[in-house]
């Protein structure tokens, strides 16, 4: 039987990882995210782990891609400001083929911002955000139960693919308390065999992000382009909610998701044919998903806490004809029910002529 509690967000992650068989974290402080290193420094003893607080977020990136090459479970966690740190040794993670876990609780920016939750990191997160031809496995939660789940989900994607993966959330979700299953399930590490552990009865080992003869660069990127194509084909999740003969459709993720799922709520109740559709992966984004429902509808609305980044990949996804609008909010403001209820109710009325469209709430 699984244990239930009542968790915040960020505890819920960090015993997520626990539970993915995380040993090893290195952080370093900043607000929203500060609860993961304060709980982790007291949780992970406990069961053997090890807890370093860095210098800096980019000590924090580099232990990790250390710990990462001699076959470790390891993560580390930051907001905003600290991510953007840690980009140069992302990149060689990606370009190394090294596993391990990097957690965002977005913050407002750009610069310094503001501690209030924000979507706005949504491009550096799935562009890769670094330099150079990579992709990050990107998982985005929208309740306390996901913190847990898709954190564990996270660490065996990272693994299963020799690529750095993100928990991709917010202050919302960070900070909020919920109740949750910890059901995790039965912890087997995969075998490492690329891993640094010594030569000792076999040929040293090298792993690196340089090449340098010629055409090996070029051959590296292709196979790197290949992992994330299987990525594309394989690992997409997502969550829909879908009705016949839609009249809109909306589409969020995150904590902002759910603000939408009550106004769907409240325009089914006023008559209005609404679907919905969540990407949990924003990347890889669930790009045919979007296509295929959107042969069945006009008009797309999205809901985004910021100015519109995850719009561009919905617009590029959508089945020729179809038109998407969007409802924004950039500065730590949350879209409220009735202000998406209100844009529905406008699209419906905007019959079939509707431009593509910023609605700033």
């Amino acid at each position: 039987m699984s244990e239930r509690k009542i968790l915040r967000g960020c505890v819920a992650l960090a015993e997520g990882a626990i539970a993915a068989g995380c040993r090893f974290y290195f952080g370093y402080p900043i607000t929203p995210q500060n609860d993961i290193p304060e709980y982790l420094s007291a949780r992970l003893p406990q069961v053997e782990g090890v807890f370093i607080q860095a210098e800096s977020e980019i000590a924090s990136i580099n232990m990790l891609l250390g710990a990462a090459a001699a076959g470790a479970r390891a993560m580390t966690s930051s907001s905003g400001p600290g991510i953007s740190l840690m980009q140069e040794g992302l990149s060689y993670m990606a370009g190394s083929e090294l596993p391990g876990l990097v957690v965002n609780i977005t913050r407002i920016g750009p610069g310094l911002g503001g501690i209030a939750a924000s979507q706005g990191d949504y491009r550096q997160a799935t562009r890769g955000g670094g330099h150079g031809d990579y992709h990050l496995i990107v998982l985005a939660p929208n309740s306390v139960q996901e913190m847990y789940d898709l954190t564990i989900k996270a660490f065996y994607l990272a693994d299963k693919y020799r690529n750095p993966a993100m928990i991709l959330s917010d202050a919302i979700l960070g900070q909020m308390k919920e109740p949750l299953s910890l059901d995790p399930p039965p912890l087997v590490l995969p075998e490492k065999p690329w891993a640094l552990t010594g030569a000792r009865g076999r040929k040293a080992q090298l792993i690196k992000s340089l090449y340098l003869a010629d055409g090996e660069m070029e051959q590296h990127n292709w196979h790197l382009h290949e992992k994330y194509r299987r990525l594309e084909r394989e690992e997409v999740l997502v969550e829909t909610d879908l009705e016949e003969k839609m009249e809109v459709l909306l589409v969020a993720f995150g904590s902002c998701s759910r603000m939408v799922h009550s106004a769907v709520e409240l325009a089914r109740s006023r008559g209005i044919r609404v679907g919905f559709l969540r990407p949990v992966t924003v990347y890889p984004f669930p790009r045919q998903a979007l296509r295929e429902v959107s042969r069945e509808v006009g008009k797309v609305l999205v809901v985004e806490m910021n100015t519109g980044q995850m719009w561009d990949d919905v617009r590029l996804s959508l089945y020729p004809g179809c038109r998407a609008g969007l409802l924004a909010r950039p500065g730590g403001g949350i879209p409220a029910p009735g202000q998406i209820l209100a844009e529905i109710e406008n699209l419906v009325k905007a019959g079939d002529g509707i431009d593509e469209s910023v609605y700033q709430a």
